[in-house]
């Protein structure tokens, strides 16, 4: 059986463990990342990131490169449909920490795919190529590529693209073998996986309906993927990383909950500012899933005005909380800066700032 805890390699890159998070588009932010990483993913992943954006010195964009030393290994994934804008952004975020990046041929929303970015890059061989090929040429760190099966319904365009993408350099790829037109309806199917296991060297990652450690398990062990990815089954859930990592954890109880939702929240506002307040609501009903009263409490979160009075909301109808975020102060005081929330007060990227 897999073993999920067993260290891997991207070239010279090790990776702790097989469990990726996955690049999540307004889910990925340094919080959830180094969160991720405390609940044991190996690899961490930013959101996708525009080159053309980067390009642009926009600052909204110039914010996905903040990088904090408790996330690393770290891939900061990007995307575009010009070759030399790409070589220009893969030096900005290796500039900036990344240590690998990470090129998006997967994303299926149209007003990435119309740019020719994203899964469109799956329709044309060539030009994937060359965006790979300059992404390679510009930078020293591993590059890697996800993507999905294809436009289309059915297509294997990602078998054929895969060994042409090893060819020009690309040192690991991800697969979510669902098609561009499927989005996220029916089901991966990871038969193509095996196959495109089969036709590279590199190291394959396998995405899609990764839900738990046994779904994990089992895809690592029917596909001879090197790791899997998590993404959907992580959003507000950071125990499914532990489950993963330490064979069996106990579902939290709701103090534990909440206490680990008002920490994000913290490090989201510390991260975000005023926009923190609006970027949560959707994590909100991602935490309380299942649990007594979470009707009640979320319209006060999601009407909250400020961080502040959602957390004193929820700590309204889960006292419990209290004692256990008074646990985990009490741990960060004694911890050294390098170690803790307090990392986030430190100037830790070029682009992104403190």
């Amino acid at each position: 059986m897999a073993d999920l805890t067993q260290p891997w390699t991207i070239r010279d890159v090790v990776i702790p463990s097989r469990i990726v998070l996955a690049p999540m588009a307004g889910v990925s932010v340094q919080a959830f990342r180094r969160q991720g990483r405390r609940f044991g993913a190996g690899l961490v992943c930013s959101e996708m990131v525009s080159a053309a954006g980067l390009a642009h010195a926009n600052e909204r964009t110039l914010g996905y490169l903040r990088i904090a030393r408790d996330e690393h290994p770290l891939a900061v994934q990007i995307f575009g449909s010009e070759p030399a804008r790409m070589a220009e952004a893969a030096q900005m975020v290796v500039d900036a920490g990344a240590d690998i990046v990470d090129i998006n041929f997967g994303c299926p929303v149209r007003k990435v795919t119309k740019t020719g970015a994203g899964a469109s890059a799956l329709s044309d061989h060539g030009l994937a190529c060359r965006l790979a090929g300059a992404v390679v040429d510009a930078v020293d760190v591993p590059i890697s590529v996800k993507m999905r099966r294809g436009i289309d319904n059915g297509s294997r365009d990602a078998l054929e693209l895969g060994p042409r993408l090893e060819a020009v350099g690309v040192a690991t790829l991800t697969i979510h073998p669902r098609s561009a037109k499927q989005m996220y309806t029916g089901t991966a199917d990871h038969t193509l996986t095996a196959e495109l296991v089969e036709r590279v060297a590199v190291p394959v990652i396998a995405s899609g309906d990764i839900v738990d450690r046994a779904s994990a398990e089992r895809v690592l062990d029917e596909t001879g993927a090197a790791a899997v990815m998590v993404g959907r089954g992580a959003q507000g859930q950071p125990w499914t990383l532990q489950e993963m990592a330490e064979r069996g954890a106990d579902r939290p109880e709701p103090a534990e909950v909440v206490a680990e939702l008002i920490r994000f929240m913290r490090e989201v506002e510390r991260e975000m500012g005023d926009r923190a307040t609006s970027f949560l609501r959707k994590f909100y009903g991602w935490y309380l899933r299942g649990m007594a009263d979470a009707k009640s409490v979320k319209p006060e979160l999601t009407s909250a005005p400020t961080i502040a009075a959602a957390e004193e909301a929820l700590l309204r109808f889960y006292p419990g909380a209290r004692a256990r975020l008074a646990e985990h102060e009490a741990e960060l005081a004694l911890l050294p800066d390098t170690d803790s929330d307090r990392l986030l007060d430190l100037p830790i990227s070029i682009y992104g700032g403190g």
